[in-house]
């Protein structure tokens, strides 16, 4: 996989309707591909992008529970967005990467936690600024993934970009009980590629 670098500089804290912080200002977001579809997750949740690979499978787990690797000796797990959203496995490809995201419970929960989990991707694409102006309401109808899954619409040169709302398409407590049944099994100690992405 080639060592394309890009940023992943801290922006506005994700709000809970998935969206960042700050009206007005524009927004980094980190746009990747998958099933076809542009999809993009606010930087801030993002801890870094990995090559794919030294997975280790975990027993009874659900399909979208790909296994888990071994981040610099933390067990995270890893799943298949494309599972989550209701479509067929992803096929791993040349340029198919984890992004490793950290989510926050929130304040609804009742619980400070937050929960470290890796996520398949197609490819990465680049990193956007998209104002808040550019933002629209999450559609109701015409998008092949749950509405709830939609933090808003980012029109970006003429195109739409789903924003994904992380806090409902990886929920905590579902996490939960995935990453203690993960945290009992001895990952790959291989760590993965870290691609480090800087402008």
């Amino acid at each position: 996989m080639s060592q394309t670098r890009l940023a992943v500089a801290a922006a506005g804290a994700p709000t809970p309707t998935g969206l960042p912080e700050g009206a007005g200002e524009a927004q980094q977001y980190l746009v990747f591909s998958l099933c076809g579809e542009t999809f993009a997750i606010g930087i801030r949740s993002i801890k870094e992008i990995i090559e794919y690979g030294h997975l280790t499978e975990v027993p009874m787990m659900p399909e979208l529970v790909r296994g888990v690797i071994n981040l610099r000796g933390a067990v995270v797990p890893v799943m298949d967005l494309a599972v989550r959203f209701g479509r067929a496995p992803t096929q791993i490809a040349r340029r198919t990467c984890i992004v490793i995201v950290e989510i926050e419970a929130g304040a609804e929960s009742g619980a400070d936690e937050t929960q470290v989990v890796g996520v398949i991707v197609d490819a990465v694409n680049e990193v956007l600024d998209i104002p808040i102006g550019d933002i629209e309401p999450p559609p109701s109808f015409g998008v092949r993934i749950r509405s709830d899954f939609i933090g808003g619409m980012g029109k970006v040169a003429g195109r739409f970009v789903i924003l994904l709302n992380l806090k409902h398409v990886l929920s905590i407590d579902e996490l939960a009980g995935i990453a203690e049944t993960a945290n009992g099994v001895e990952a790959d100690a291989t760590v993965p590629q870290e691609l480090t992405f800087a402008s």
